[in-house]
């Protein structure tokens, strides 16, 4: 998908105007190096960060929202083309009763909330997931906002719900597997372009940067074929409190690294393998 960017519309998804120093942050970031294309966050942390609050384990939730809309915000005006949000896994589904229903509310209250303004910042909004397993009102409402945000080329923002890297692969293989048993594919010409393009998440480039919150060292079942030579960030900053100015300094820790995917490049070397 093409991606057009206007990093000088001063107007953001909340509606406040944002401020030179941010600009001006923000120019530092595209001056030093090149941006990630494609950032990918496992949003963890909502649950502890509001137990340090005293309050219900919702209230991170909601609080988390917050943070969903800023770093969704500084994407679109770094220009960074694909954001995906690690949102609902196909293991959260074993939480409580109480507090997926709450998530699920909360998910219908937000993709109503924000449906405009991701219309206005030209965001184009997708799912990936099994979202026959979301109730019929989430799926209604996803469905609708895919739709109405379709055309919009600025950033493409990919809600992972009731996903699993595992489910993905499955699914994959699967697809394959009725290809080969139709003939219309022979397993000997299955390459690994020809798996990813059979995944549920084709499309999407494979991530340059994948965000954890919350200081756990693990990639809890997200994009597993996708994150092969991601570039892995962790920070101890619970999501609730992960704003843009966290954003960049995952940014920074980016831009200083030398990205070799398995190749050496090296003055002894020239650059060749």
């Amino acid at each position: 998908m093409g991606s057009t960017t206007n990093t000088a519309d001063p107007v953001t998804i909340t509606g406040k105007v944002q401020t030179e120093e941010d600009r001006a942050l923000q120019e530092e970031l595209r001056q030093r190096g090149p941006l990630p294309v494609h950032i990918a966050i496992i949003m963890d942390g909502n649950g502890r960060w509001a137990q340090q609050q005293g309050k219900r384990r919702v209230v991170g939730h909601y609080e988390g929202v917050e943070s969903v809309r800023d770093i969704t915000e500084a994407c679109v005006q770094l220009g960074i083309p694909y954001l995906t949000l690690y949102t609902f896994s196909t293991e959260n589904w074993q939480r409580p009763a109480s507090e997926v229903n709450a998530l699920m509310q909360l998910l219908v209250k937000t993709i109503r909330r924000e449906k405009t303004r991701l219309l206005e910042n030209g965001v184009q909004l997708r799912v990936l997931g099994e979202m026959a397993q979301l109730p019929p009102v989430c799926q209604a409402e996803l469905e609708q906002a895919v739709q109405e945000t379709a055309r919009n080329d600025r950033l493409v923002l990919t809600l992972a719900l009731s996903y699993s890297g595992r489910w993905e692969i499955l699914q994959a293989v699967r697809t394959l597997a009725r290809r080969v048993q139709e003939g219309a594919l022979r397993p000997e010409d299955i390459d690994e372009a020809t798996f990813a393009a059979a995944l549920p998440g084709a499309g999407l480039p494979d991530p340059d940067l994948l965000i954890r919150t919350g200081g756990e060292f693990r990639v809890s079942n997200f994009l597993l074929w996708q994150i092969a030579y991601t570039e892995l960030y962790i920070t101890d900053v619970y999501w609730p409190a992960f704003r843009r100015r966290q954003l960049y300094e995952a940014i920074r820790s980016y831009q200083n690294r030398e990205r070799r995917f398995g190749r050496i490049y090296t003055s002894d070397t020239n650059g060749t393998e």
